[in-house]
């Protein structure tokens, strides 16, 4: 399968399971996306590849990120981006852009953080509230983020996302200063 392929049926598929877990009907996400009837159906029976606008709109009138709706990966706790899999979003000539680094569809207080993890240092978290996800970004040296009992290297520019209702913590095994960047979406209180 190629990777249009698989892109339209991973669009195909969540487009569907996202409609559905919002409980919109066909009538109901064309007239808040602005998208036509049939063009939903065709893109939930992946007979079409819509353009970036149209998907930005679906994304938008269902509520999740467009990395969300066309995610083809399911399932792992802790999900690393590699610095090539980021979303070129738009860029300039001159060079401006926007990236999307890594993203998930928490709900709730969200708090960012920059962190500096000296060579050999590391830091112990307990469990967050069930629902709290962390998302980092490395900008320098390497991250070896430890995600109830496992270790995952995060290499500067990759990001990961992960549940952080376990255990965690953050280590700096080498000799650079390891940057980061962190958001914390805590679940609001019920």
């Amino acid at each position: 399968m190629s990777d249009l392929d698989q892109l339209t049926q991973s669009l195909a598929r969540n487009l569907k399971r996202w409609r559905g877990e919002r409980g919109f009907t066909l009538d109901a996400l064309a007239a808040r996306a602005a998208v036509s009837r049939g063009m939903i159906i065709q893109i939930e029976q992946a007979r079409t590849n819509p353009s970036v606008g149209i998907t930005v709109k679906l994304a938008d009138a269902l509520g999740v990120s467009i990395a969300t709706l066309l995610d083809h990966d399911q399932g792992p706790q802790v999900r690393i981006v590699p610095e090539d899999r980021a979303v070129r979003m738009w860029s300039t000539a001159a060079g401006s852009r926007t990236t999307l680094l890594v993203c998930t569809e928490a709900r709730g207080p969200l708090e960012m953080l920059a962190w500096t993890l000296k060579s050999g240092e590391a830091r112990v978290s307990d469990p967050h509230p069930p629902g709290t996800v962390e998302l980092l970004h490395v900008t320098a040296g390497e991250l070896t983020l430890d995600v109830d009992g496992a270790a995952h290297p995060v290499p500067a520019g990759a990001s990961a996302t992960f549940e952080a209702n376990v255990a965690h913590g953050y280590r700096n095994d080498g000799a650079d200063t390891v940057e980061m960047i962190m958001t914390v979406a805590v679940p609001p209180a019920r």
